[in-house]
């Protein structure tokens, strides 16, 4: 009980430090109303001449990306830690707003109802938070119990390539996956994170270093998982190494905050 009472006190204190945080969040997000246009994502995603600064930073973290990416491509991304893959990302979730320059889908400034944008996305890192309860309420976190669709639970893991793993086991379903997922492994515990970021059925998934703690065989089975998602789905898949990439139709390079095209289509069909 004391241990818990210790616990409370430093989270009680946590909030306390955030919650200036939240309540600009709070209020930038009111700043861009949900009766802007309502997103349904059909053919083109595009960073125009975008350039970012961290508040209080000396330089751009980007600086003067233009990127096209259409709907049903698998776009891969490289580069080191520092280079700005995550805060990429963070401007394509619609988290962080360019310094300079545009996000815009089919058109539209993505900020003019990020509420209605964020639906068509789904998000898969690097580690998964999965809690000790059934595959069914980890797929479909956060949905009421009453409200999950277990036809679409099953649909998901059939599409992360879970299926034989779920009918493997006597609970189906209401297997219990452990705290944190201990009773998985390392590849299993992201495909769950790929059915649960396509449990709402979005446009398009964005796997940010999610493959970066496996194995290589494990990550070759998780990114066959991956690609039977390509044409449905349209894939931002970001990643250190080049291996990850392999399968993707455009790969782009970011270094000291620039973008560069090194493979397309066409260059990997002349090798």
């Amino acid at each position: 009980m004391l241990a818990n009472a210790n616990s409370i006190r430093y989270g009680v204190r946590s909030l306390r430090l955030l919650r200036p945080d939240l309540i600009e969040a709070r209020s930038q997000q009111s700043a861009h109303s949900e009766e802007g246009n309502a997103f349904s994502f059909q053919d083109e995603l595009k960073l125009q001449n975008v350039s970012f600064r961290y508040p209080g930073g000396n330089e751009d973290v980007l600086r003067d990306l233009n990127l096209s990416i259409m709907r049903g491509n698998m776009v891969g991304f490289q580069g080191k830690s520092g280079a700005g893959k995550t805060t990429l990302v963070d401007l394509v979730l619609g988290l962080f707003e360019p310094t300079r320059g545009g996000v815009l889908a089919d058109g539209i400034s993505i900020y003019e109802n990020l509420p209605s944008w964020r639906s068509n996305i789904g998000y898969v890192p690097q580690s998964i938070f999965l809690v000790d309860d059934t595959l069914r309420h980890n797929v479909a976190f956060g949905v009421e119990d009453d409200k999950i669709d277990d036809s679409r639970v099953c649909e998901v893991l059939r599409q992360a390539q879970l299926e034989d793993f779920v009918n493997s086991r006597p609970e189906k379903l209401e297997t219990l996956v452990g705290e944190r997922g201990v009773r998985l492994s390392g590849g299993q515990r992201q495909r769950i994170g790929i059915a649960r970021a396509l449990y709402h059925d979005p446009a398009i998934l964005v796997l940010d270093e999610a493959t970066a703690a496996l194995d290589l065989d494990t990550e070759a089975e998780f990114i066959k998982a991956v690609g039977s998602l390509k044409n449905d789905k349209t894939l931002l898949i970001i990643s250190h190494r080049l291996s990850t990439l392999e399968d993707c139709d455009f790969k782009y390079q970011l270094e000291k905050g620039e973008l560069h095209l090194f493979e397309t289509p066409k260059t990997k069909a002349e090798v």
